[in-house]
């Protein structure tokens, strides 16, 4: 006679409770990290909005100081603007690609 429910079944059953145990608490985990991630890609996004606005007020304030100051040469004071053109352009650039990268990340792949 075949005793159903014995020791070996008792045994495959406890295995299977200890495996769902572990994938579960490894799924909790990822959920966790997922999260993590979203908030990482809050922050950078908000980094990279407050690093475009700030450089971006700094360099118009400094605009404004070297088109008021009486002792620049006009050469100087366009030599000074093209500085201020071609910082502005790199920090546009360096917004956009933060931005596209940041954007392609939260993108499903």
């Amino acid at each position: 006679m075949i005793d159903v429910g014995g020791p070996s079944e008792r045994e495959f059953s406890e295995k299977v409770v200890k495996i769902k145990e572990k994938a579960s608490k490894m799924a909790n985990e990822i959920r966790d990290d997922f999260a993590k991630m979203e908030k990482l890609k809050a922050e950078s996004l908000k980094k990279n909005e407050e690093m475009r606005r700030s450089a971006e007020e700094n360099l118009e304030k400094l605009e404004r100081e070297s088109a008021k100051d009486k002792d620049l040469v006009p050469e100087s004071r366009l030599r000074i603007s093209e500085e201020i053109e071609q910082a502005k352009s790199v920090i546009q650039q360096k917004y956009n690609e933060f931005k596209a990268r940041i954007s392609a990340s939260i993108m499903p792949g």
